[in-house]
């Protein structure tokens, strides 16, 4: 365990998220949704529909991430953070509409989605880019939850443990490096 970092659970029902501030480590254990651009566009469709969404994002953390199939010892293949911005034009709007509350990924996002964040008390984390082998480490258990027609870009429930994450943007909307 990294000394000297926060413990933070999910789902981010009782608002501990609001506590971190940017720049500051964190250990994420709990279940977060995979979902990367094609699940993306399916969420914005839907909304835009004002149809149901597959899953109950309210206070639930998206990881901006597509593993590599499952390997023979059944446990998850390599798990590694997508560039967050691709996201960015769904994300407002999905912070907005289903009460998501934690976003992980790699790389900063816009001024717009920053805003997004501190409008909706949410929080994005960072996620160490290449090294997706490594991470997988910290992977319990993953299962399909929605969009299995998408293959690799379903979205899969994950379950981490003192998964290490650095707070990029914080609910008050400061961002590290800014």
């Amino acid at each position: 365990m990294l000394q000297g970092c926060q413990s933070i659970r999910t789902p981010f029902r009782d608002n501990e998220h609001r506590s971190l501030r940017a720049g500051e480590i964190v250990l994420l254990s709990g279940f977060v949704y995979c979902a990367r651009d094609a699940a993306h566009l399916r969420f914005q469709e839907a909304i835009q529909k004002e149809e149901k969404l597959p899953l109950n994002l309210s206070d639930e953390t998206i990881f901006y991430a597509a593993p590599t199939p499952t390997r023979a010892d059944g446990s998850i293949g390599a798990i590694g953070p997508t560039t967050s911005s691709r996201m960015d034009t769904f994300t407002p709007a999905l912070l907005k509409q289903t009460g998501l509350k934690g976003m992980i990924g790699k790389g900063f996002r816009s001024e717009v989605v920053r805003d997004a964040i501190f409008s909706n008390r949410a929080i994005y984390l960072g996620a160490i880019g290449g090294v997706a082998a490594l991470i997988r480490k910290y992977v319990l258990s993953v299962r399909t939850v929605a969009y299995a027609d998408l293959s690799a870009e379903a979205v899969l429930c994950v379950e981490l443990v003192d998964f290490p994450l650095v707070v990029v943007i914080d609910s008050l909307g400061n961002q590290i490096g800014a």
